[in-house]
């Protein structure tokens, strides 16, 4: 049939050429042979292709127009025959100049074709046609709008029952399709979309045009869901570009853009309702196309890359990991589609390493990670500097360099991620649409860096620029809420860093916001209300209010509702109600609070299957409630279960866990206690047994590792056990490592402050109680030592180290940089965090190692030796007197003897009573109405506590007029030891700033290598102390 035609062409062209050269004279039979033989070499082209049946035939009707004068009825089709004929070699070469001319043509036709005129329909066409073309080349808006007018004007003289009538309406939708692209004016879209369906109703089942009519009027629709979301604009695309590939079955070019338009329709639709099914349809029309664009063809990297995309959108969605190693290849076969030198190139560098880190995160291979960061590295020195998407690249980058430091800890790609984020964060200027996305990746940046250093102006950064991140979401604003709890969060962690009450106050009213946009049903809504209520429960803690810990036991309420049973983080919620009840027992007394708590904590236990990393606190919290409730009812079977819940959890918490120094400790309060109950000596053996285990913990001490041991003293103590002086040995090395995780704030000082209560004193009491005089020195310096340097903000160790040297400087950095992070470690109660405080453990005892390597530094953080203590003694006897719930006792240390014990006739509420009066005597002082009192309170002190030692220094023959270190502890520091004596009745006495009885100056020093703080009393007026009432004593 094609052989046919084309000879018939031929034969056209030959007829046209022979009748033009028989043409008779005269320019008007000329002028129409050189019509018919422009046509016929037209329509050659248009069969065979032959550019140059192309030029001959533009030249053909030139001069058939110029034989055809204005009047002549004929011009206006030689117009229009030379305007396609220019039209067409412009769609072959391109040159704009025969596209103008062909307009121009064109217009000149149409002015000869007046209204009513057969042709004007075609002329108005091929007009508008032109003018669309010129659009597309130029981008003059101008002719687009004529177009339009003119495709509007075609419309309205095109006869009903025309066979051609359906162009009208396809060309003017085509064309208002254009200028909403441009515009994106919505009228555009919607008009545009009904003249496609009034085309699809003209191209009736059968219609050579009915093909490109539906897929059309899907492109139309698919483009307005893209605008506005409709979803059933995309349904209606779907089954019309279905409809369209059912009907281009036999054409293989057609049938590609139909496969493909197909294919992502059904993408975006699954990325829209996760339809699984969809996603599967659109991946197995994309394998088609890609197996339609074999090696060479133009469309195979579109083809392959978008393959790739849905394959990493299924394996997102399904996890199935041969998704992403697919699409993986697919990326690194069509970045071979893009060699050196290619202006796209970036972008395969960039879906690569996606795909790479994406697969890191799933196998954790770390040849995956380096290469996707490599790749990132690659397409950002490819982007150009201002390239839209240049940020996008920053980021990318900065989050695999920030992936690998959660892998390796190298401190450097932590630094190199958030300079890059803040790169990325300086491309996107205040009124930037990505702005608040790039303020939050670099607030998380500096989050990770404050996680890990501490540096307090890193969290004030991440606040700030939270805060700049929500004023960018404002009501309405699809991220609002996240932004909300960003910085809620940011301002819990301030609070609980420097416990300032409005931070907690900011916080918890960002939570209540945040929960306003969770409405009933939204998925995020039970972690809001969980947020607002632990917010509520840590301000109640701090002060006390019963409507806040009321208000957080109804959120918990809710939350639970929103996590029926099955639900991952039931556990959870249960948990936290319950511990808010039994707070609210603690506070009112309620026994139905403390019955709930215990059977949440028991619902709470069965939803903890084997290997839950929070099985072991479950177990815990139960116990501790059914302890509780022993206490308040005596219920014995309460106190049993508690002791076998605390056994399992010890069972869950092998050597390094995280919480075996409170299960060992629970277990053992549990045992000694049941043991003073009922007698069981085996109970009590257990129990110590335990306890002993804690002197072996293998990791730096936590604040609940030095509860747990102090527990083990108090029983060691009240059972008069022989392991109450190792109690207190390692419950000193406990406060020394557990004070040097801390920073120094008013907040931790209170910790200390609680934690060293009476603790360093009822040591030393214990140490001259088992005849260990000499530990007891040790221990009451090393307590007093961590509590002088935080009260008095004296230089720590760890300060003497950075003013060391270099090296030293680098040690103190490190250590507390791990110090900072096994602090925070031990905060976070969400999850098992064993593993991680294991290496950092490690970390940390090798950093400790080698600072004890350096010179000077050999004791740090070790407990100081008698030794050391001794020299103090050099210029005269050192006395330590001490005040403990157990003794009250004094030492005397000599330079070159063991200590000698002097036991003290009173105690420590009686060392207590007096130092109330004498306090209240003081602000009094200079009046002779308290006179009495005072002389009261000097004869107990020097009957008591002086006399006995003066008497222990005679009996060691030290010389009368030597000069003595009183070395108080406790209640004793407050009470004036040098001015006690015998007073006799009717004698005066005088504590003036010029009397022998002056205060002495006391001096803290640190002695650096022995780490203690050594104390001495020096007279600031004699060497001598003296009495005046009692000659030949000494003091």
């Amino acid at each position: 049939m094609g052989q046919v035609l084309s000879r018939n062409i031929a034969d056209s062209v030959e007829e046209s050429r022979v009748a033009l050269q028989h043409c008779p004279p005269g320019p008007s039979c000329r002028s129409a042979c050189l019509h018919n033989l422009s046509v016929a070499l037209h329509n050659r082209f248009k069969q065979l292709g032959s550019l140059s049946d192309l030029d001959e035939a533009i030249e053909l009707s030139w001069a058939a127009l110029e034989l055809c004068p204005p009047s002549h009825s004929d011009r206006p089709m030689s117009l229009n025959s030379l305007a396609n004929s220019l039209r067409a070699r412009f769609e072959q070469r391109g040159v704009l100049s025969d596209l103008d001319d062909a307009i121009k043509h064109y217009r000149a036709a149409l002015l000869l074709c007046p209204p009513g005129h057969s042709a004007r329909f075609t002329f108005l066409n091929n007009l508008a046609g032109s003018l669309q073309d010129r659009f597309e080349q130029r981008g003059v808006l101008s002719d687009l709008g004529e177009a339009i007018e003119l495709h509007r004007a075609a419309l309205l003289v095109c006869p009903p029952g025309d066979p051609n009538r359906f162009m009208s309406p396809h060309n003017l939708a085509i064309s208002l399709h254009h200028r909403f692209e441009q515009h994106g004016v919505p009228s555009d879209l919607d008009e545009a979309i009904e003249l496609q369906r009034d085309v699809v109703f003209l191209c009736h089942p059968g219609h050579s045009h009915r093909p490109t009519s539906l897929n059309n009027l899907a492109l139309g629709l698919y483009n307005r869901f893209r605008q506005r979301g409709v979803p059933s604009d995309l349904d209606g695309a779907i089954e019309f570009y279905r409809a369209t590939l059912f009907l281009r079955s036999s054409s293989q070019s057609d049938r590609f853009m139909s496969l493909k338009n197909l294919a992502i329709s059904l993408r975006d639709r699954f990325q829209q309702s996760g339809v699984p099914s969809d996603l599967d349809e659109s991946i197995e029309l994309q394998r088609y196309v890609v197996f339609l664009c074999p090696s060479g063809h133009s469309r195979r990297l579109a083809s392959l890359n978008d393959l790739a995309v849905s394959l990493h959108d299924r394996f997102e969605q399904q996890g199935m990991l041969p998704d992403l190693d697919e699409a993986i290849e697919l990326h690194r076969a069509a970045l071979l589609l893009h060699p050196p030198g290619h202006s796209d190139r970036f972008v395969s560098f960039k879906n690569l390493a996606v795909g790479l880190h994406a697969r890191f995160e799933q196998r954790g291979v770390p040849s995956d990670l380096d290469e996707a960061i490599e790749l990132h590295r690659d397409a950002l020195l490819l982007c150009p500097p201002d390239h839209s998407d240049r940020p996008t690249f920053l980021n990318n980058l900065a989050n695999s360099i920030g992936y690998r430091f959660k892998q390796r800890g190298i401190l450097a790609d932590l630094d190199e991620a958030i300079e890059l984020d803040r790169a990325a964060l300086l491309l996107r200027p205040p009124g930037h649409s990505d702005r608040s996305r790039t303020l939050n990746d670099l607030a998380t940046s500096l989050k990770c860096r404050f996680e890990q250093r501490g540096v307090p102006s890193d969290l004030d950064d991440i606040i700030e620029l939270h805060r700049a991140a929500l004023f960018l979401r404002p009501p309405g604003h699809s991220s609002r809420s996240v932004s909300l709890n960003n910085l809620a969060t940011s301002l819990h962690a301030r609070f609980q860093q420097r416990a300032v009450p409005s931070d907690l106050d900011d916080a918890i009213e960002l939570y209540r916001t945040a929960l306003l946009i969770y409405p009933p049903g939204h998925s995020y809504r039970p972690s809001s209300l969980s947020n607002l209520a632990i917010g509520l429960h840590n301000r109640f803690e701090q002060r006390g209010v019963p409507s806040d810990l009321n208000e957080a036991i109804e959120l918990h309420r809710a939350a639970l509702l929103l996590r029926p049973p099955g639900h991952s983080q039931r556990p959870d919620s249960l948990g936290n109600l319950a511990d808010s009840l039994q707070q609210r027992f603690q506070q009112r007394g309620v026994p139905s609070d403390l019955d709930e708590a215990v059977e949440l904590h028991r619902a709470a236990l069965l939803l903890r299957p084997p290997g839950d990393s929070r099985l072991s606190a479950s177990l815990l919290t139960l116990a501790a409630s059914l302890r509780v409730r022993f206490e308040q009812r005596g219920v014995l079977s309460d106190f049993d279960e508690s002791i076998e819940l605390n056994r399992a959890a010890l069972l869950h918490c092998p050597l390094g866990h995280i919480d075996r120094s409170v299960s060992l400790a629970n277990l053992a309060v549990g045992l000694a206690s049941r043991f003073q109950q009922r007698g069981i000596l085996s109970d009590l053996d257990e129990a110590f047994s335990l306890y002993l285990q804690l002197s072996h913990l293998s990791h730096a001490a936590s604040r609940r590792d030095l509860h747990s041991v102090k527990s083990w003293a108090t029983f060691a103590e009240g059972l008069k056990h022989g392991s109450a002086l190792l109690a207190y040995q390692t419950a000193l090395k406990f406060l020394d490592q557990h004070v040097a995780l801390l920073s120094p704030s008013s907040r931790h000082f209170d910790v200390i402050k609680e934690a060293t209560s009476s603790l360093a004193t009822d040591a030393f009491s214990c140490g001259v109680r088992h005849a260990a005089p000499m530990t007891a020195v040790e221990l009451v310096e090393q307590g007093r030592a961590v509590f002088w340097t935080q009260l008095a903000r004296f230089r720590t160790p760890i300060d003497e180290l950075a003013m060391s040297s270099d090296g030293g400087a680098v040690l103190a950095e490190e250590f507390k940089r791990l110090s900072f992070r096994l602090r925070n470690t031990f905060d976070q109660s969400t999850e098992d965090q064993s593993s991680q405080i294991r290496q950092l453990t490690i970390q940390w005892d090798n950093v400790v190692s080698r600072i004890r390597m350096l010179p000077d530094f050999s004791r740090f953080l070790l407990p100081p030796q008698f030794s050391d203590i001794q020299k103090a003694a050099e210029d005269g006897p050192v006395i330590i007197v001490n005040a403990s719930h157990y003794s009250c006792d004094a030492l005397i240390i000599l330079h070159t003897q063991d200590p000698v014990h002097v036991p003290l006739d009173i105690t420590r509420a009686e060392v207590s009573e007096l130092s109330f009066e004498f306090q209240f005597l003081a602000e009094q002082f200079g009046s002779s109405d308290h006179h009495l009192q005072l002389v009261s309170i000097l004869r107990k002190l020097w009957d008591h506590v002086v006399d006995p030692v003066v008497q222990s220094l005679r009996e060691l023959k030290v010389q009368p007029g030597s000069r003595i270190w009183w070395c108080p502890t406790a209640e004793f520091t407050l009470l004036p030891l040098h001015a006690a004596g015998p007073y006799e009745k009717r004698k005066t006495i005088c504590l003036t700033s010029t009397s022998p009885l002056t205060l002495r100056l006391w001096r803290l020093s640190f002695v650096r290598d022995s780490r203690f703080l050594k104390m001495r009393l020096r007279n600031i007026l004699s060497p001598s102390v003296k009495h005046t009432q009692t000659e030949g004593r000494n003091s």
